[in-house]
């Protein structure tokens, strides 16, 4: 039998209780009263996929359909995936052990863009082509969903279908819509045809890109009867949509090992090179009610001992205070800890400080993202210096010692100027600590500063700007290297390659679909990961497509170029974004939502609703 098999084997892998399931909380239904089979795929390792709350919301919402199985699906590490493929081991799902080829979908969550080559070795570790096109009537239909897909069209070779924003409400519909038409004996092109159809549903097989001598894309253009533009989907009211009252509790040690529950989505803030904050829009938060009833019941049902809140700005829930005085009483009680991240430097206060101080005492983190005023006020960061060390002098008074600063590396417009602010500003902030700590013995500062490449992504202002190239990142790392020397202040780098690579799969169009194959089969998966990334495979396999990197990731766009995106609509106007573009030129900032509606086309496509309680 196949689950004896896997059983022997997963004791000679690394880490057994990856690969064999039955966990608590996991979900095993009668496949005899199933009407539709779901493997919901996370093309990373158990540890990364489990601590994915997306994966943890539409696991629970599909399971709790009678006639609907959800089973989960993790990319097998190198070690196990060799015992797999010499032991003729196809990819299979956690809860029942069968293999993913016999399901109705195979569904993959896009959360990063150096996943893709996963995504095609766990389809070809379950026996299928890669290619939608070489799959048969009866394969499965090959989905994909997540903040990737709102660039799609590098991965357009090889997905049936993608799941454009929120997916709560759609994934039933698509679910029902199969359901109905497998009864009817219908065929897989009749199911895209019809699925189609639903909101935030793309089929790329409908849509025919042509391309002009330049390489730029000319047009998109749909055939079949499809829609035209394909638009998201949003949940409308969110403080009602379905949450899972409990998680499946792994045997292992996963990256975030603990309850999470989300207290918002989307951001009020506009900054102009963050991606989530636009296409997660419009802002919306539960209630303070809602929040902590879905934290009791998730720590009651789990037995976790620490519960975190999850959003992209957690501070900017309009009950902040409320909310962490409901949540600190009970979790002080239960002896459970609570995890705040995602707290901005503006509107962090004593009250603030002190609730956290009663559940933690760690480190803070502070994303500063650019050294000079000027720079934050290009990216439209909208924080002061004065805001920044004053939440500084608020932390250090309150006891820490402890400080983790994100700094980004390549904005629009950034000159050496802006790269030795940053030296200024952890200066300052050095400074005040001893300052405040003057005559205490014992007392030693620690800061953190994190220095990422910044790369351009879709459905920001910033999806026109070139990437900048290896040449000025150098310069600008000895810049920065050079100048910090106090043991205090640890200074670290992103890959560059890394960066590099990002920005071309963020920005790729259909063509870039056959270099994600050849770098596949050179053998590059897991290429998130620096011990497994081979850049040089990467190279090579654009090379041999007749593709050029750089002009995906370090070319200008003007304006009116069409995106390989621009036929799918995420609310987001492309009059709003030039607009924002070009005052980010001119350092020209923008308030944030709450002060001020900037007219991105959210609040006119969703009717003027939905863009947060009392915001409009």
């Amino acid at each position: 039998m196949l689950k004896t098999k896997i059983e022997k084997l997963a004791l000679r892998s690394n880490k057994p209780s990856r690969y064999i399931g039955g966990e608590v909380g996991s979900v095993v239904k009668d496949k005899s009263k199933i009407d539709v089979r779901f493997a919901f795929c996370f093309p990373d390792t158990y540890e990364v996929g489990m601590s994915h709350l997306g994966m943890k919301i539409l696991y629970g919402l599909k399971n709790q359909r009678e006639n609907f199985w959800c089973e989960r699906v993790f990319a097998p590490d190198k070690d196990f995936e060799k015992l797999m493929r010499e032991n003729d081991i196809p990819l299979y799902a956690l809860e029942s052990l069968d293999p993913i080829k016999e399901f109705d979908f195979i569904g993959f969550t896009m959360q990063y863009e150096l996943s893709y080559t996963n995504v095609l070795n766990m389809l070809d570790l379950a026996g299928l082509n890669v290619r939608a096109s070489e799959r048969s009537e009866t394969d499965p239909i090959v989905v994909a969903g997540g903040p990737c897909v709102c660039n799609p069209e590098p991965l357009a070779e090889f997905f049936d279908l993608f799941i454009l924003g929120e997916g709560e409400e759609v994934n039933l519909e698509l679910m029902d819509l199969y359901a109905e038409m497998k009864k009817l004996g219908k065929s897989k092109s009749e199911f895209l045809a019809e699925a189609s159809e639903i909101e935030g549903i793309y089929v790329p097989k409908f849509y025919d890109v042509a391309y002009n001598p330049d390489g730029t894309v000319k047009s998109v253009i749909p055939h079949s009867g499809a829609p035209m533009p394909i638009k998201k989907r949003i949940i409308k009211d969110f403080d009602k949509v379905y949450y899972p009252d409990s998680f499946v509790v792994p045997f292992t040690d996963i990256v975030h090992d603990r309850a999470v529950v989300e207290v918002l989505r989307g951001c009020i803030r506009g900054c102009r090179f963050c991606q989530a904050g636009y296409i997660y829009r419009p802002f919306r938060e539960k209630s303070v009610d809602t929040i902590a009833r879905q934290t009791k019941a998730l720590c009651e049902q789990t037995g976790y001992e620490e519960v975190s809140l999850s959003s992209l700005s957690t501070s900017d829930h309009p009950e902040i205070e409320e909310l962490l005085s409901k949540l600190v009483d009970y979790t002080e009680s239960e002896k459970v800890s609570l995890s705040l991240p995602s707290l901005r430097v503006d509107n962090f206060s004593e009250e603030i400080l002190e609730k956290i101080n009663r559940v933690r005492k760690s480190g803070l983190t502070f994303a500063a993202e650019a050294g000079t005023q000027r720079l934050r006020d290009v990216i439209n960061k909208n924080i002061s210096e004065e805001e920044i060390l004053s939440t500084c002098k608020l932390a250090f008074i309150g006891g820490y010692s402890t400080v983790k600063l994100y700094f980004m590396m390549g904005h629009p417009t950034e000159t050496d100027e802006d790269i030795l602010g940053i030296v200024a500003l952890v200066r300052k902030i050095s400074d005040l600590f001893y300052e405040i700590n003057r005559g205490t013995k014992g007392k030693f500062l620690s800061i953190s500063v994190s220095v990422a490449t910044f790369v351009p992504k879709p459905f920001t202002p910033f999806e026109f700007e070139p990437q900048i190239t290896s040449e000025t990142v150098k310069h600008r790392h000895d810049l920065l290297t050079q100048s910090f020397k106090s043991k205090h202040i640890k200074l670290s780098y992103h890959d560059y390659r890394v960066s590099l690579l990002e920005a071309v799969l963020a920005r790729g169009d259909r063509r870039t679909s056959e270099a994600i194959y050849k770098a596949w089969k050179k053998g590059c998966t897991f290429d998130g990961w620096t011990e497994h990334f081979n850049f040089d495979n990467w190279v090579e396999a654009f090379k041999e497509c007749g593709l050029d990197m750089e002009f995906y990731a370090c070319r200008k766009r003007e304006y009116d170029e069409v995106m390989p995106w621009d036929h799918l609509d995420y609310y987001i106007s492309k009059r709003f974004l030039i607009s924002e573009n070009k005052k980010a030129h001119e350092a020209i900032t923008t308030p944030n939502c709450a002060q001020k509606c900037s007219g991105c086309g959210v609040k006119k496509e969703c009717g003027g609703t939905y863009c947060g309680k009392g915001l409009l």
